[in-house]
């Protein structure tokens, strides 16, 4: 079946937030985007574990999501909000649903992150309820995971907020800011959220 045909690409949105495709010509937003937040986001990013290896260049990057996302591996999505003055929705962020597994699994990824200028505002957990609502009901996917640094008080609360549950502590999990670092491992299934996890998240407000 040819996933990624049908899945890919889609834009969502939720009152001011939009999610919508990662593009080349985003190049420019999203660089100053992510130097401004380059101290904000070390601790948490990933890194390579071969220092001496090669980091790839934006189009690099942005050629790969794309190409997963049509596999209907992933969905590279730009958290953008619009705003009073702007001629579009601006770039505040990214959110990625990666490692779809179709078949009997029907589970998938999910990481994130935001502009500091925009923390607070609750952009992540509406953008994270935004994108599991779409891979349960348009996808049809059961089983949606998040993992985070323990000492992620930010993120923590996010999961928290959602209700996602806390599966226990994956020793090393991934290469971060230099060295390898254990994850918490949160999860929800289609089952525990029949009404939508934008309605658990929006009642909860």
């Amino acid at each position: 079946m040819a996933y990624g045909a049908r899945m890919w690409p889609v834009t969502l949105e939720n009152g001011d937030l939009v999610l919508r495709p990662l593009r080349q010509r985003d190049k420019a937003e999203w660089m100053a985007l992510r130097r401004r937040n380059a101290d904000w986001l070390k601790a948490w990013e990933a890194t390579q574990p071969d220092p001496s290896g090669p980091l790839p260049s934006y189009r690099s990057m942005v050629s790969s999501l794309n190409a997963q996302a049509r596999a209907g591996q992933s969905m590279p999505w730009v958290i953008a909000i619009r705003e009073p003055r702007a001629a579009r929705p601006v770039m505040a962020g990214q959110l990625t649903v990666s490692g779809i597994l179709w078949g009997s699994a029907l589970t998938a990824s999910l990481g994130y992150w935001v502009d500091r200028e925009q923390a607070g505002r609750g952009l992540a957990p509406t953008a994270v309820a935004l994108a599991t609502d779409h891979c349960f009901g348009a996808l049809g996917l059961h089983r949606m995971e998040i993992n985070i640094r323990p000492e992620n008080a930010a993120s923590l609360r996010v999961v928290e907020k959602l209700g996602f549950r806390d599966e226990g502590l994956r020793r090393a999990y991934l290469h971060i800011d230099g060295r390898w670092a254990d994850h918490r491992t949160f999860a929800l299934t289609a089952e525990e959220v029949p009404a939508g996890l934008m309605a658990r998240w929006r009642g909860s407000q």
